[in-house]
């Protein structure tokens, strides 16, 4: 059977298998302890979800623009120029199924065959396979703790050719929890606005920060804006996974060509969700207040917990809710009756001899390195700590 390159080329999503996995050993009745998926356990709020209600009993169950209905881009367009100091027009506002569906627009947008879209490492597991889907060529750049795993301007320099299109940033960061500052980004975006990139900036953790503020590079200055696709969406901070309702907020040529291969691959988003999604914008912010608090108590607990295990190195996240701490002291040991060659075979082994569920660091472009989400109970942070300190005792 013949299949395409494309589709022979593509690797599945490392963190959904390893969910998977987890899910279907807890459905057997196993005490498994998922620390791999980046969805938060909190229900999505109250106003949010009688919104929803509201809408499918007023009928509101039609197809609806491509873009968006026009009462959710006006919400967004609102929410950017209040958090963010950005201003946008209603049709720069392409309202997409989930933040991964509008990134993968934006590539869709401005690669052609061959370009190379400049991708820091650590980095999400879909930014490079997006990017050959559509049909550029991922060019990784390394950090390491030594600068925070942020990417800076010399080594963003050192990675420009004649090819290169387009730089992802990701603050806060997923996997690492990172937060760029303001001068960072301003420098950053000074050299990839020389070169003439566009910054596909995801900021879809932008609400859960717990040291420094967010900014988005495309207030900064006037220049920069017209070079943005700004990524966002619902998911982490309302704690609405499932409702898939992201956006990108890109300069109006941009937004066109994203919302006419939106218009041709899926059309319009889910209408009920939409309407959801102008209550959480719009509504309380409340309950964003007090996941945040209680992310940064789980947060804190895991960091202290971690530092005291032997061969675990971590740094304190400023944002988004996983920690990723080096596990090289941990490689090449027998743990749990078997060898833990390298980060992949030490998941398996978290997974089959404790039963928790973490991402190896290979997935996110970094080997040596574990991804743990913090974005489940105190209960079960606590034992996976205890899991993880008779395993390793042991080891």
């Amino acid at each position: 059977m013949h299949l395409s390159a494309r589709a022979r080329g593509i690797q599945p999503s490392v963190t959904i298998t390893i969910d998977t996995r987890a899910k279907e050993l807890k459905a057997a009745g196993e005490q498994v302890i998922n620390l791999s998926a980046g969805e938060p356990d909190f229900p999505t709020p109250r106003h949010v979800r009688e919104a929803a209600i509201a809408a499918i009993e007023a009928g509101f169950t039609r197809y609806t623009p491509a873009a968006g209905i026009a009462e959710l881009r006006r919400a967004i367009a609102e929410k950017h120029r209040r958090d963010n100091g950005v201003e946008y027009a209603e049709d720069e506002i392409v309202v997409s199924s989930g933040g991964k569906h509008a990134l993968f627009n934006a590539f869709m947008a401005v690669c052609d065959p061959g370009d190379e879209v400049i991708i820091p490492a650590p980095y999400w597991v879909s930014y490079p396979e997006m990017v050959r889907l559509a049909g550029g060529a991922p060019v990784i750049v390394q950090t390491g703790p030594e600068t925070g795993f942020k990417l800076t301007p010399e080594a963003l320099r050192r990675a420009l050719t004649p090819r290169s299109r387009a730089l992802i940033l990701n603050s806060p960061s997923n996997p690492t929890g990172t937060v760029y500052t303001r001068e960072e980004l301003d420098a950053l975006a000074a050299v990839a606005a020389e070169a003439g990139l566009w910054m596909v900036t995801d900021e879809l953790y932008e609400h859960l920060i717990y040291e420094g503020e967010h900014v988005s590079i495309a207030a900064l200055r006037p220049e920069y804006r017209e070079r943005v696709i700004l990524i966002n969406g619902v998911s982490k901070a309302y704690a609405m996974t499932g409702w898939r309702i992201g956006w990108a907020a890109a300069p109006r040529p941009v937004a066109k060509a994203m919302a006419a291969i939106q218009s041709q691959a899926t059309s319009s988003v889910n209408s009920i969700a939409q309407k959801a999604a102008v209550a959480a914008l719009t509504g309380p912010q409340d309950d964003v207040v007090a996941m945040r608090e209680e992310y940064r108590r789980r947060r804190d607990l895991l960091v202290e917990g971690l530092s005291r295990l032997p061969g675990i190195e971590v740094l304190r996240p400023a944002g988004a809710f996983y920690v990723y701490p080096s596990v090289r002291g941990l490689l090449g040991r027998q743990i749990g009756g078997r060898r833990a060659g390298d980060d992949v075979a030490l998941a398996e082994i978290l997974l089959e001899a404790a039963r928790i569920a973490v991402v190896p660091g290979t997935a996110f472009g970094t080997p040596g390195y574990l991804r743990l989400s913090y974005a489940t109970s105190r209960t079960d942070l606590e034992e996976a700590l205890r899991r993880l300190e008779r395993l390793l005792g042991g080891a």
